[in-house]
């Protein structure tokens, strides 16, 4: 009988070694011979898996992603409004060195969507559906009376966005610059403001 193959484990695989290459080495690591070598593929065997390279790097960017929302999901859920919006800042800030492992990968998708509309496609949907996520903890947290800032809540997400952005690229590039008390600090005051009448 043939062999059956389970083309989905095999999906996987070729990702968990794309994400690992992008680790030890950036992008420029993850070429496709590379891929194929530590996967254990003839070349040219890739194309029965993936349409190409931004699709593997997409599928790795989505495994970090898919591993920060399980972990955020477990802090933020049963929770709505501000304190949901405090736990989701707090908990996709990179501060744990699981974070910095996917802050590497996550850097590496960047440097890819600047050159891919394709790739740059899905990231902008994951922005929409992020800021749609704080939009929603927004209008829950002015709908229980918690968030009185008149600063539009379009703005405080996109100051949220940002700030885990900005961390996320310290902490790749300049590690010794992350400060966990700061970074804490800068959600504590962030979540103070909107408290507070302007």
């Amino acid at each position: 009988m043939p062999k059956i193959i389970d083309h989905d484990q095999r999906r996987k695989e070729i990702v968990d070694v794309t994400w690992q290459l992008i680790v030890e080495g950036g992008i420029e690591a993850a070429t496709m011979r590379e891929i194929a070598t530590r996967a254990g593929f003839a070349n040219g065997a890739l194309k029965h898996y993936f349409s190409g390279k931004d699709a593997i790097v997409e599928g790795a960017y989505e495994r970090s992603l898919t591993s920060l929302g399980a972990r955020v999901e477990a802090h933020v859920e049963g929770k709505r409004g501000i304190e949901a919006l405090e736990m989701f800042m707090r908990f996709t800030l990179p501060v744990e060195q699981e974070d910095a492992t996917a802050a590497r990968v996550l850097l590496s998708f960047w440097e890819r969507c600047a050159f891919s509309p394709e790739v740059r496609g899905g990231y902008d949907a994951h922005l929409d559906s992020w800021k749609a996520g704080c939009l929603r903890y927004l209008a829950e947290g002015r709908e229980d009376g918690d968030i009185v800032t008149s600063t539009p809540d379009s703005q405080l997400a996109d100051e949220v966005i940002m700030m885990n952005i900005g961390a996320t690229v310290i902490r790749v590039v300049s590690p010794e610059r992350i400060h966990v008390p700061g970074l804490e600090a800068q959600v504590t005051d962030f979540i103070a403001r909107l408290r507070r009448r302007d």
